[in-house]
């Protein structure tokens, strides 16, 4: 079926084209009585307003933009990705405003984007996700006007608000439960060590082993599967100063971890404790089942949806931090083994 348009809508109404438009964008110039004449045909027709007309006429297009910078092999096993999205997806369907979604090869790229969008009007703004050290966007984004929210903490963010939890805090939680146990040697399998995220989780994660006495290593990897198993291997393979209980930065590494600590004949929790980054579904199918740092992601896309769609309405919006990740202690987690 051909789809219907002012025109047909005018011809049914018996009027012209342009108090269609001045009845459907709430306009003075026609009449109540035609007001409501024009909107139920306009309903009966099914006619839907053109993004693309409506961003030429008002400047906003009603949509925003996420772009993710990771290899696809990692951000289709990773399931807090998968749980962000819905989030802000859940939040946005409430006025019907669409996300487009797509990967980028680089930052320079994802910039590249960025540029394109705004310039075609094709976004309103954009969530921001994995920052770096040395992330350029966030000036990007300030030099264009473009509406952004940071999914992550408020360092190096500039004038755009971050929707953020306490890493260090989860680190510390983390690491003084695994001292109350009796481990004194713990590691870390984590992510790429650019990200600012990685980064407070490295310096939390270095002053709690310093502070408890204890000796602590890490090993950096990408959040991939076959990386946390590699990881672990190399950790198990420091013979009698191998540590006795290991922190993976997400869900995925921490079960390829345990697979491969299995394999090698180590027992989990008896000889070797093991917590995840980020509670999901594949903590509770292995077995053990794994110890994790929950939190509720989906509520945290929400949040950064909501924050969004106010910057993009012109409002002046800060930071918020959401709880930080607990710890829900499973199996996979015991006392220290005995020397």
């Amino acid at each position: 079926m051909k789809r219907p348009t002012m025109a047909d809508i005018a011809r049914r109404a018996g009027v012209t084209k342009a108090a269609v438009s001045f009845a459907l964008n709430d306009r003075p110039g026609v009449s109540a009585p035609t007001r409501r004449r024009i909107l139920a045909i306009a309903e009966e027709l099914g006619w839907q307003p053109n993004s693309a007309a409506r961003a030429l006429s008002d400047g906003r297009a009603g949509a925003f933009g996420l772009v993710i910078d990771r290899p696809a092999r990692t951000l289709g096993l990773e399931p807090f990705f998968m749980q962000l999205v819905s989030g802000i997806q859940a939040e946005l369907i409430t006025d019907a405003t669409p996300l487009v979604f797509t990967m980028a090869e680089d930052q320079a790229a994802e910039i590249a984007l960025y540029r394109a969008w705004w310039a075609q009007r094709r976004v309103d703004g954009v969530f921001l996700v994995d920052l770096k050290a040395d992330d350029a966007r966030v000036a990007v984004l300030e030099e264009l006007g473009m509406p952004g929210v940071v999914i992550g903490a408020p360092v190096g963010t500039g004038r755009l608000p971050a929707v953020w939890s306490d890493d260090g805090v989860a680190v510390r939680t983390v690491v003084g439960r695994l001292a109350e146990l009796g481990h004194r040697r713990i590691a870390r399998v984590s992510g790429p060590s650019v990200l600012r995220h990685t980064i407070i989780r490295t310096d939390a994660f270095a002053t709690s082993v310093r502070e408890l006495g204890i000796v602590g290593r890490i090993v950096e990897a990408d959040y991939s599967g076959e990386r946390g198993a590699a990881a672990t291997r190399e950790l198990l393979a420091a013979g009698p100063d191998r540590p006795t209980a290991i922190l993976y930065d997400n869900d995925v590494m921490a079960v390829a971890g345990l697979t491969a600590a299995q394999a090698a004949g180590v027992r989990v929790p008896d000889d070797l404790s093991v917590v995840a980054w980020d509670d999901s579904a594949l903590c509770e199918l292995v077995h053990p089942p794994l110890t994790a740092l929950s939190r509720d992601i989906a509520a945290y896309g929400a949040h950064a949806a909501r924050r969004l769609r106010e910057a993009a309405g012109g409002r002046e919006v800060g930071d918020l931090e959401d709880p930080p990740p607990r710890l829900t202690v499973r199996g996979s987690v015991g006392p220290a083994p005995l020397p």
